[in-house]
Formats: C-alpha cells, sequence, structure tokens
C-alpha cells in the first residue's frame, strides 16, 4: 500500500481546485461509503433567490402566450409582435393572478415602466422577445434596457447608490470567469498588457488570476501586494499595510488586480486602504488600469467597490452567482466607466500599432480608431470575425434584469438580511467546533474563513508542537488525513498566494450543522498530529 504522506506530496503543487477534486476522491472511497462526505472546498451557496425565478418563469408563460397568438401550429408557434404587448399584459396578469411569481413579475415590469420611463410595449417587448430566445442579442454587447436596469443595481450595491463616479458602460457575460478570460484578452490584443508586463496582485486572490498571468503567451512579471497586516494579538486582518501598497507607485506596474472582498479570506478593502490607492493612482500612478472582481461585494455592509472611487481607473466584475445563487446561469458583468483610462491608453499607442488594431477591427466601423475598449472586448470574445453573433443569450439577460429589479424593490434589504445571517451563523458553529473564538474583522462578508494552522499551533498548542509539524509535514497532509479520516474536503491557501499553512473554509455550500462538524474532526487531526509528537518526545 502506497505511503499516505507520499500521496499527499504528489499533490502538493497542483492547482487547489485539481487538489480539492482529488481530495474529494479519497474522502469518497469505498472504505469511506458509509460517512457523508462534506465538501466544504465549493464556493456555490446552497440557497436560491426562488422568488425571481418564479417571475422569470411567470415571464415564460406569458411569452409563449404572445408567440402562440401570432402564429399557432400545435408545436410551433410564431415570433411575437410588440404592438399591443403592454396591455395584453396586464390583461394577463389579472387572468393569472395567483399564479407563482406573476404578482412581482407586474412590479418588475412597473418598475420599467414608471421608474426607468420605458415605452412600455417596448421593454415588454425586450423582456418576452429576450426569454423566448429568438434572436440575436441587440446590441450584442447588452440589451438597452436590461443594461440599465442591471447599472441600477450594481449602483446600488457596488458604489452605495453614489452617482457621483457617472455611468458605466456594461458587458454581459458568462460569469466572472469569462469576463476575466475577456478582460486579460482584449488587455493584451490592444498593447495596453503586452507579453512580460509587470503586473500587480493584490494577494490572497482566486488562482486563476495567478495561473492567466503566469501562461507562455503572457509571461507577466507578478508583483503581490500581501495582506500582512497582524493585529496586536497576532491573528490576520486580512488588510494590506502601507508599505505594500506603496509598490503600486511603481509606475512599471501597469495593472492591479484584485477581488474585493477578498477570496479566501473574505474581508474587503478597509477605507485607509482605499484612500491610499486612491492617493498612488493621482500623484504617483495615474495610468494604472485596475480590475477589481466583486462578486463578493453584496455580503459587506456598506461596501463601495473601486469602480466608484476610482472610475477613470477601474473595470468593476461582479457575477450574480454567488448572491443569487445562479452558478449554473453563468451571469456576470463587466462595467467601465463612460471616460476610462483605458481608452485613453488606446488613443495614446503609437502610430505603427493603432494602424494594426485598425485593420483589426475595420469590419466593425468606419472609425475603428474610436472603438471604445470595452466594445473591443465584445468583438475580441468572437474573434472580431463574428462579431455579429457576440454577447450573452437573451434568456440569461432578461433573468439578469429580473435579478437586479428584485433587489431594487427590495428596500428594506430582507434577502440580503437573510443571505447575511446565514453566513454569519455558519459562521458561529464552526469556530465553536474549532473551540476557538472568532474574532469579528471590520468589512468581513464571511462567505469563507481562511484558518492560518501556523497562527493556531503558535497561540493554542504546546511550544515545539509547531517546528515538529512543519519539520515532518506539509500543509497538503493534514487536508489528505482530513479527507481519509473524515471525508472532510478543505481547501489549500497556498495556491492563492495565502500563508503557506492556511486551508479555506467555505460557509456557502453546506447546511449548518456541517460546520460544527467540520470545526470538530479538523481540531481532532491537529490533536492527532499534537499526540504523535508528544510520543516521540
Amino acid at each position: 500500500m502506497d505511503d499516505p504522506k507520499q500521496e499527499s506530496r504528489k499533490l502538493e503543487k497542483i492547482s487547489p481546485f485539481e487538489l480539492k477534486d482529488k481530495l474529494i476522491d479519497l474522502a469518497t472511497g469505498k472504505k469511506r461509503m458509509t460517512r457523508s462526505m462534506l465538501d466544504a472546498g465549493r464556493g456555490n451557496p446552497n440557497w436560491i433567490a426562488a422568488s425571481p425565478r418564479e417571475a422569470f418563469f411567470a415571464l415564460g408563460q406569458f411569452a409563449v402566450t404572445e408567440s402562440r397568438r401570432v402564429w399557432n401550429e400545435g408545436d410551433l408557434a410564431g415570433m411575437p409582435n410588440h404592438a399591443g404587448m403592454a396591455d395584453r399584459f396586464y390583461q394577463y396578469v389579472e387572468e393569472h393572478r395567483t399564479a407563482p411569481g406573476i404578482s412581482l413579475l407586474k412590479e418588475i415590469v412597473d418598475y420599467g415602466i414608471h421608474t426607468k420611463q420605458f415605452e412600455k410595449d417596448a421593454w415588454l417587448y425586450e423582456l418576452v422577445d429576450g426569454i423566448i430566445g429568438d434572436n440575436y442579442p441587440n446590441p450584442d454587447r447588452m440589451l438597452v434596457r436590461t443594461e440599465k436596469v442591471v447599472h441600477d443595481f450594481l449602483s446600488k450595491e457596488m458604489c452605495g447608490s453614489d452617482t457621483t463616479c457617472g455611468t458605466f458602460d456594461i458587458f454581459a457575460v458568462e460569469g466572472a470567469t469569462a469576463a476575466m478570460c475577456y478582460i486579460f484578452e482584449t488587455l493584451y490584443k490592444n498593447h495596453l498588457l503586452p507579453h512580460g508586463s509587470k503586473i500587480a496582485l493584490m494577494v490572497p486572490i482566486f488562482p486563476p488570476y495567478i495561473e492567466i498571468p503566469e501562461l507562455p503567451n503572457n509571461d507577466y512579471h507578478l508583483v503581490n501586494i500581501r495582506a500582512a497586516e497582524i493585529d496586536e494579538e497576532g491573528h490576520h486582518t486580512w488588510q494590506y499595510p502601507a508599505e505594500e501598497l506603496d509598490k503600486l507607485k511603481d509606475k512599471d506596474i501597469k495593472a492591479l488586480f484584485l477581488v474585493n472582498p477578498s477570496n479566501p479570506p473574505s474581508v474587503a478593502l478597509k477605507k485607509e486602504s482605499i484612500e491610499k490607492i486612491i492617493d498612488i493612482v493621482k500623484n504617483d500612478n495615474p495610468n494604472l488600469m485596475i480590475i477589481s472582481d466583486d462578486v463578493y461585494g453584496t455580503f459587506v455592509e456598506g461596501f463601495r467597490s473601486l469602480m466608484v472611487d476610482l472610475p477613470y481607473n477601474t473595470i468593476g466584475v461582479y457575477s450574480f452567482s454567488k448572491y443569487f445563487g445562479v452558478t449554473g446561469w453563468r451571469l456576470g458583468t463587466i462595467a467601465i466607466n463612460e471616460n476610462s483610462v483605458f481608452d485613453q491608453l488606446i488613443r495614446e499607442l503609437p502610430e505603427v500599432e493603432r494602424t494594426v488594431l485598425n485593420k483589426r477591427y475595420a469590419s466593425l466601423t468606419q472609425n475603428p480608431d474610436e472603438l471604445k475598449f470595452i466594445d473591443r472586448m465584445v468583438a475580441d470574445s468572437r474573434d472580431v470575425a463574428l462579431n455579429h453573433t457576440a454577447g450573452l443569450s437573451t434568456p440569461q439577460q432578461i433573468q439578469m434584469a429580473i435579478f437586479s429589479i428584485f433587489a431594487m424593490l427590495d428596500k428594506k434589504n430582507k434577502y440580503k438580511q437573510k443571505t447575511n445571517d446565514i453566513l454569519k451563523r455558519r459562521m458561529v458553529l464552526l469556530y465553536e467546533g474549532l473551540e476557538l473564538p472568532k474574532k469579528h474583522l471590520p468589512n468581513d462578508a464571511d462567505y469563507y474563513t481562511e484558518i492560518d494552522l501556523e497562527i493556531w499551533c503558535k497561540l493554542h498548542y504546546e511550544e515545539g508542537f509547531l517546528d515538529y509539524l512543519k519539520t515532518n509535514y506539509k500543509p497538503v497532509d493534514i487536508l489528505y488525513r482530513l479527507a481519509e479520516k473524515s471525508s472532510i474536503v478543505l481547501m489549500s491557501g497556498e495556491g492563492f498566494m495565502a500563508p503557506e499553512w492556511s486551508i479555506r473554509v467555505s460557509l456557502a455550500n453546506l447546511e449548518d450543522e456541517a460546520y460544527s462538524e467540520i470545526g470538530r474532526e479538523l481540531k481532532m487531526v491537529l490533536d492527532d498530529y499534537l499526540v504523535e509528537w508528544k510520543e516521540q518526545v
């Protein structure tokens, strides 16, 4: 039989997500089939926003009646006609008053007509034709009215309803992962981030932000801005010391990538850090391109993205997946201010590079020199030549619009409070199982927690134990033993550029009671190592 330590060492250097899959295989092995696996490595929530889904499916039913009204031949129907559609919709609502989702759907339609002042038939037609999905997305970047209501949602949740940052152009994409791919590609294609460029990462960070820059085609030089701040008791705050942020003063750093709130610590930038970054951009590195992935922002009270405080420099990326429980829908946005450094830097490119780019985008417009960065991104997503087929599917965009208006109608943030209460409750249970106090961190989203085993052992175990553990084992050995012994899967923090001995626990995807068990079992595994050390001593 293979030595478990040797087996775990084979897994040490692979991506944390690939490691997680290996641990799942181990946790579900034949000898452990009598015990349910607890996979707290996933970030997928186990809740969904049900009411907006009911509204979505209610809209679908109305949309099919509109299609059959035009042409009804058994299984075949026609394309909906917008003339008089709003009046027919309100009549349909009266006739189906008790249908699930119909009341919310009416409020959503009313929001477009009364709050946004959309022409009523045009608004209904965009919703109906969009959910039917019988046309290419038009415009390809995002449906016109859908973009406006999603803008409302992003302004509320990412900008704290602060409108001083101006208006953003939005590109609807297949989740935040697609957004990352599109952004990297267009930055590279447009000579804003050429091969070998120096870029900064605020770490810990979602591993693809580390792995994509290291691909041979990119080979970017990475500068890590580390969340190295420690409080007076020796615990991580997961904030960034001033000397780390000062690295951004280097004008050779062309771009800054961050996840805010962070992944895995799940803590948002504190106000002082934001003010420091603003000062650096204004006085030291004015052309710094910032890409901020703000997917967990909805779980922090009063969250403000850098896209509101540095709108000229920042691309905001947002995914609906976590907040609304729609990972499978692939709903995400890229938001860029109408006046941005990205467009300015393209205008300042050398003439020879602009000439090549004008040729690249010549099929889209007679004035390719004036094509905005975000529209270049849309074109690049389909290799330019297939730009006419670009854009997120219209049913996905309509679902995005419905989620957005649902959140806007929730004036008292009842849904948000429910999701936040779930995470806080599970965090308490986890730390109770660990028999550790959970220190409240300002700006904490509680979506994940990052446990640094090195600090844990230093503060809560006898002197000498940590040295024994580090001399004889690696962090992956603990994850391996936890999966094998307890059928529990956690993720290594090292692949996120977190401290080597840290592990990530997702608070989103398991039932409440599972977190007490995870805490207890993790403590028992460390206690096993403690017994082993004492026997040797």
